[in-house]
C-alpha cells in the first residue's frame, strides 16, 4: 500500500456556475459571517481566518468543500495568531511542562497533554501561515499545506479529549509559542519544508512511539490510541517535506546538504530525531538510506540546545 501524501481527497472546484450559493464562514473573531463568491471561498481567505482568529472554535473550522485558489494574493507574513487572553503565548519560562515520564503522575498528566494539544494548534496555524505566506508555489503543494492542516485539526481534538478526560480543559493551563518563535526565520517554502516536514513532524516519528509506549505502560490505552492515530499522519507528513525538498533544492546537492543549508539554528539535525531512532519510518516515509544513517549518527538535542539522552 503506498503512503499516504496530504492533500489526497480534498474538493477544489473550479466551475462557478454550479456553486452559486451562500456559505458561512467565520471572522477572525470566531463569528460566522457570509461569503457570496458564488459560493467559493478561496483557499487564502480560509487559511487568513485559521491565523488570526481569535477562538478555538474559529481554529478547528473545517475547510468548505468548495474553496478555490483562484486568486492566492500577494505573500503575506503574519508574525503572530489571533488569540485570546484564555489562549495566549506565553514566555517558555512561565510553562513549565514535565517530562514525558511524568504521564505516570496523575497530577502531571494533564499538564503534559495539554503541551502536546498546543502543539496541535500551533501547527494548525503554521499550515495556514505558510499558505499565506507563499502564494507563488505548485497547487498540488498548496493543497498539501491545506491536507496537513486538517490532519493536524484533527490532532488537537484527539489530545483536546484526552486533557478533558484527565480534569481539565484546554486553555485551563498556560501555552508557549515554541513553534511560531521560529516562523520568522522561515524564508522560502523549501526553509518551511525543512523546519516544519523534516525537523518537528521528523522527529515526532520518534517522540510519538516513546510518549504512546509510556501511556500504555500506565495502561492509558485511549491515550496510546490517539498517539497512533497521530503517529500514522506524521509519516505522510515527513513524506511531503521530502518531496518538496526534493522538487527545490539544488540538483546538484545531496537532500542531506539541502537540508542542512534551509534548516536555521537553533534547529537542525539534532532537533529532528528523539532519544530513540525509528529508522524503519523513515523508510516509509521515503527519506533515502544517506539521510536517515546521517540523522541517525546525529546527537539528539532539547528545544534548549541541551543534549537528550539516547536510549
Amino acid at each position: 500500500m503506498g503512503r499516504h501524501i496530504p492533500g489526497q481527497g480534498l474538493s477544489q472546484h473550479t466551475e462557478d456556475a454550479n456553486f452559486s450559493r451562500f456559505m458561512g464562514i467565520l471572522d477572525p473573531s470566531g463569528r460566522v459571517t457570509r461569503a457570496t463568491a458564488c459560493g467559493m471561498m478561496q483557499l487564502r481567505e480560509f487559511a487568513r481566518s485559521i491565523v488570526e482568529s481569535e477562538t478555538l472554535e474559529g481554529k478547528l473550522v473545517a475547510p468548505p468543500e468548495d474553496w478555490i485558489d483562484t486568486e492566492p494574493g500577494e505573500p503575506l507574513l503574519l508574525f503572530a495568531p489571533g488569540r485570546s487572553s484564555r489562549l495566549k503565548i506565553l514566555p517558555a519560562t512561565e510553562v513549565k511542562v514535565p517530562a514525558m515520564v511524568g504521564l505516570r503522575d496523575k497530577n502531571q498528566r494533564p499538564r503534559i497533554l495539554h503541551a502536546m494539544a498546543n502543539h496541535e494548534l500551533q501547527a494548525i496555524e503554521l499550515f495556514a501561515w505558510a499558505i499565506l505566506a507563499f502564494p507563488n508555489t505548485p497547487a498540488s503543494f498548496r493543497k498539501g499545506l491545506l491536507g496537513i492542516l486538517v490532519e493536524e485539526q484533527r490532532h488537537f481534538r484527539l489530545y483536546q479529549e484526552r486533557v478533558e478526560a484527565n480534569g481539565i480543559g484546554f486553555g485551563d493551563l498556560g501555552v508557549t509559542g515554541y513553534f511560531w518563535n521560529r516562523a520568522g526565520a522561515i524564508r522560502s517554502p523549501i526553509e518551511f519544508s525543512c523546519v516544519m516536514g523534516l525537523t518537528f513532524e521528523n522527529a515526532n516519528l520518534d517522540f510519538a512511539r516513546e510518549f504512546a509506549a509510556e501511556a500504555r505502560a500506565i495502561e492509558d490505552f485511549e491515550t496510546a490510541s490517539a498517539i497512533d492515530v497521530i503517529h500514522h499522519d506524521e509519516i505522510g507528513h515527513v513524506a511531503f517535506g521530502w518531496q518538496w525538498l526534493e522538487h527545490w533544492k539544488d540538483p546538484k546537492a545531496s537532500m542531506w546538504d539541502a537540508y542542512l543549508a534551509n534548516t536555521a539554528k537553533p534547529l537542525g539535525p539534532g532537533r529532528a530525531r528523539g532519544k530513540t531512532f525509528d529508522a524503519t519510518d523513515r523508510r516509509k516515509a521515503g527519506l533515502s538510506e544517506e539521510f536517515i544513517q546521517n540523522l541517525e549518527r546525529t546527537t539528539p538535542k532539547a528545544p534548549g540546545g541541551l543534549k537528550r539522552n539516547r536510549s
